[in-house]
């Protein structure tokens, strides 16, 4: 199986030793996004809802750069600072999907890189 680092300057660049994402045959494996804008490297969202939907544009960029989409999502994990925040991210984050939701499983945990509230992973699945 041919192992492909997936980058575009369209979403931060890691702050660690990891890729954006890795695609492994047909199947997409995006790290964690935070919610930093790519184009100035700063996290400039005020709130949760301006978080989620930081992240949730980055997750798209390296989709789109991997030439797939939110329907190509079969599993998510959100990390959250503070449990009270799922129904705001909950809200926002669901209005990205169209038809079927994927899998999905969301912690809190105690603490998220450069102090935000919200983190999401994904796997997505290229049919072919």
């Amino acid at each position: 199986m041919e192992k492909k680092i997936i980058q575009t300057n369209s979403a931060p660049a890691p702050i660690g030793p990891y890729s954006q994402a890795i695609q492994a045959g047909n199947l997409l494996f995006i790290s964690g996004q935070v919610a930093i804008n790519p184009a100035t490297g700063n996290v400039e969202a005020k709130d949760a809802i301006d978080e989620t939907h930081q992240v949730m544009h980055n997750l798209k960029a390296i989709l789109s750069e991997a030439k797939l989409g939110f329907d190509n999502v079969v599993k998510t994990t959100i990390f959250l600072s503070d449990m009270a925040l799922f129904p705001t991210v909950n809200e926002v984050y669901g209005k990205y999907f169209t038809g079927a939701f994927p899998a999905r499983e969301t912690v809190a945990v105690k603490g998220l890189p450069k102090n935000v509230n919200v983190e999401i992973s994904m796997i997505a699945f290229e049919s072919r």
